[in-house]
């Protein structure tokens, strides 16, 4: 695709990459045929190649209009377009470089900044989100049903983390509201990996991996935290601890992107890359692991929603899967696994309308093999989907957990 930037697109720091991204289109539209908002709109400038022509014509100097504002703010930046995408198109680097530019040139309506406002100061911190989150349990029956949905249905306590014990060790991210929403995830993570005979460990100075404030195009806060972070590890790495663990996959795609945001600081810019090199999902951990001839045999029926962060974003698409089957789990067949499920970070809560129609699809598909548990990958979802009051949705690794304990008794009864 031919390109002429304008002048004033020219002086952005990211310009060189959003041409690279516009001149590798072809236009050929396979992205529309799996883009989650193309399928229910049915609207070319609601799917992928359609965006990519208004951020095509709003970087050459096109007058930008609030209409294309709400396009761009429909993607879900699930970024199953560049998944089948045959050119290799890097659609979210465009998709952010296009909403930080036309965040600059229109002003939102009141409503939506005070509501992006407060997603961003709650949101990234932890201990603040904890407390909401446990005064909204309190007062859940006089909350509107909005917010009721956003809250746990059951509260599972974290349980015991083993000591740091082991010459083997990897930091993990706590995250910002999985502690308040799912504290049992991180703690049945590192159960998990003691029997594996690797410990985890925090940095207590490291906190929100940044992706709140960067796709909610406050990117400048965002690589901050980004920073703040690398800050925090580095001494670990140092030490040699050997990787940097995340239990949530979109925390994980982001900080996996760490080397590429900060290319250009000269203060952070080779730490940043060393930083997304040793990032793993934990997945890819259990993956490696040996786990020898161990079979849990557990009867429990499982359906695997894989979040988008997972499966579009770290390339990961089949990896949980294949090891809950390593250990004897059963899975039912989930039609069209690729497909968002509307959660998408702060989605939800700014487009609840689509978000609530790709939930209830999502749900229909994977509930069509009749599991007993969902399980998956991201906080995000895990709440959102769960939030349907339907089958239960937990995290994988917890059911790994319960099982790994379960067997422990068993074999020493």
């Amino acid at each position: 695709m031919q390109t002429n930037l304008s002048k004033q697109a020219r002086q952005l720091p990211r310009a060189a990459e959003a041409e690279k991204v516009l001149r590798s289109c072809v236009h050929c539209g396979f992205c529309n045929a799996t883009c989650p908002t193309y399928q229910l709109l049915g609207d070319e400038l609601d799917g992928p190649r359609g965006r990519i022509y208004l951020m095509k014509e709003m970087l050459e100097g096109a007058p930008i209009t609030a209409a294309t504002q709400t396009h761009l703010d429909r993607c879900l930046s699930c970024r199953n377009c560049e998944s089948t995408c045959p050119s290799g198109v890097e659609y979210h680097t465009l998709l952010d470089i296009g909403r930080d530019f036309i965040e600059q040139q229109v002003p939102r309506p009141l409503g939506e900044r005070l509501l992006r406002s407060g997603l961003r100061a709650v949101v990234p911190h932890p201990g603040l989100f904890a407390a909401l989150t446990r005064a909204g349990q309190v007062l859940r029956p006089w909350l509107p049903g909005s917010l009721q949905v956003k809250l746990p249905r059951t509260a599972r306590p974290a349980g015991v983390r083993p000591a740091i014990r082991h010459p083997r060790r990897m930091l993990i991210l706590e995250g910002c509201v999985q502690p308040g929403l799912s504290p049992n995830t991180n703690a049945a993570a590192a159960r998990v990996l003691d029997q594996l005979s690797i410990s985890l460990i925090s940095a207590p100075q490291a906190g929100c991996c940044g992706a709140v404030d960067f796709h909610m195009n406050a990117q400048e806060t965002g690589l901050d935290r980004a920073r703040r972070n690398i800050d925090a590890w580095w001494p670990a790495l140092e030490a040699g601890a050997e990787a940097i663990i995340q239990t949530a996959s979109g925390c994980g795609a982001f900080v996996k992107e760490y080397g590429q945001l900060l290319q250009n600081d000269p203060h952070y810019a080779v730490k940043a890359q060393r930083v997304s090199e040793l990032t793993r999902d934990l997945v890819q951990v259990l993956q490696s692991a040996e786990l020898g001839t161990l079979s849990l045999n557990h009867d429990l029926r499982l359906a695997f929603h894989c979040p988008c962060t997972l499966q579009h974003a770290q390339k990961l698409g089949g990896a949980v899967e294949a090891v809950l089957m390593r250990l004897g789990f059963s899975l039912t067949t989930v039609p069209d696994g690729h497909l968002c499920c509307g959660s998408a970070g702060t989605y939800s809560l700014t487009q609840p309308g689509l978000s609530q129609q790709l939930r209830d699809n999502r749900l229909n598909a994977l509930e069509s093999g009749r599991p007993q548990v969902i399980v998956t990958a991201n906080i995000g979802c895990q709440m959102h989907l769960d939030g349907a009051g339907r089958t239960p949705v937990r995290h994988w690794i917890e059911i790994i957990d319960e099982a790994l304990a379960s067997y422990k008794e068993q074999s020493h009864a």
